[in-house]
């Protein structure tokens, strides 16, 4: 049985490319994602890092906004917490206005990791995209994020 596809790409739906280009993306994000955290500290996984860049964002978030944000649950949210406050690079405090919630920070070391982390990978892309031009990448990161909104709008009507 042969794997080629009954359609051409030129014959392909936009809505059908831009599903195919995001599956390919998320594939290879994934990998890169694990390669993020490994270089944040080897004993990482890929939820780290965007963890990490939005407590970095937006220090003494709690952790229920960080489960809400990232679309898990609670227990989840509380181990990958767990996981980067043993290797040092967040610090969780009881809420002072509801003892039953904690807020989150990074430490400075995790700090430090996350900023050289974030500035290779910047390089990383920078490399990467050399032939486009500013416009070009301006371009791609409104429609990124214009996706990710409208992703996150729909799903919450869902």
């Amino acid at each position: 049985m042969s794997s080629t596809p009954t359609t051409s790409p030129s014959d392909e739906s936009p809505l059908f490319a831009l599903e195919r280009e995001l599956r390919v993306l998320t594939r290879r994000a994934g990998s890169s994602a694990n390669a993020m955290a490994k270089r944040i500290h080897p004993d990482l996984d890929a939820s780290a890092y965007p963890l990490l860049a939005h407590i970095a964002v937006n220090p003494g978030v709690r952790g229920s906004d960080l489960a809400q944000q990232f679309g898990v649950g609670r227990a989840t949210i509380s181990r990958q917490l767990a996981r980067l406050e043993s290797v040092g690079m967040v610090c969780r405090e009881v809420d002072p206005d509801d003892s039953r919630g904690q807020i989150i920070t990074l430490t400075e070391e995790g700090a430090t990791l996350l900023r050289t982390t974030h500035e290779r990978r910047v390089d990383s892309i920078s490399q990467a995209l050399s032939d486009w031009s500013p416009d070009d990448v301006a371009a791609l990161a409104g429609l990124l994020h214009r996706y990710s909104e409208d992703v996150v709008r729909w799903q919450a009507t869902r």
